[in-house]
């Protein structure tokens, strides 16, 4: 087992450089000017973004959090998925972006606690201006959430993402194995396709980690390669 290669840390951080824009270019453009408006002196309005699933809202919302802390900016990022039922986060003075992934999954008590980090981000009672950058599957004006909480999501910027085409996926996916010296048979882009996130850059992420366990085994990229990495993953 080549467990050192196949930890799933080997998948690099969300960034903005390494996302696949596609059809959302001008979108990951805003998001980046956007976030140089995060400031204590400037107030930025409320960003939100949504889309079907593996149009890549996640890894936005992370690359914005990773972008931001290297700029010694905390913040913090929340996902109901993630959390415990019902969890809620208590709002940090030190915050200086707020990101809430998959809005529209929010429970009661978790709608309330983002309603608080809204009001803390737009009246700040220490006077200091935070950021708030959230993610969703329909436009805001369509989410099932309360209606002070919906219209502060929807009354900032707000744009939905394109899912990149299969053809495209497929593009993209065999223009990076060429640049590594890889040859993808449409067998093995198919079973990419269904087996790995939809997230073009996951499946940019997944293509190196099969070329290095490709490199280990001295094994051609086939749907028994795959298969077998991920039994070791």
């Amino acid at each position: 087992m080549k467990q050192g290669t196949l930890d799933l840390g080997w998948m690099p951080k969300p960034s903005l450089s390494n996302f696949y824009a596609g059809p959302n270019q001008d979108v990951v453009k805003t998001l980046s000017d956007w976030l140089l408006t995060i400031a204590p002196h400037l107030q930025p309005l409320p960003f939100y973004m949504w889309g079907e699933r593996g149009s890549g809202k996640t890894h936005l919302l992370k690359a914005a959090l990773n972008s931001t802390t290297l700029l010694g900016k905390p913040g913090v990022y929340f996902n109901p998925q993630e959390a415990l039922e019902d969890e809620v986060l208590d709002f940090d003075p030190t915050w200086q972006l707020m990101v809430v992934d998959d809005v529209h999954l929010l429970s009661s008590q978790q709608e309330g606690m983002v309603f608080n980090w809204f009001v803390n981000a737009l009246l700040p009672r220490d006077g200091l201006h935070r950021a708030i950058l959230l993610s969703g599957d329909r436009p805001a004006a369509d989410l099932l959430l309360r209606e002070d909480l919906r219209t502060r999501i929807g009354g900032g910027l707000v744009y939905g993402l394109k899912l990149m085409s299969e053809v495209e996926r497929r593009e993209v996916l065999t223009q990076q194995a060429s640049l590594r010296g890889l040859v993808l048979r449409p067998e093995v882009l198919d079973f990419m396709l269904v087996r790995f996130s939809r997230d073009l850059s996951n499946l940019v992420g997944w293509l190196e980690q099969l070329d290095h366990y490709a490199l280990e085994t001295q094994r051609p990229i086939t749907i028994p390669l795959i298969k077998d990495m991920l039994k070791d993953t």
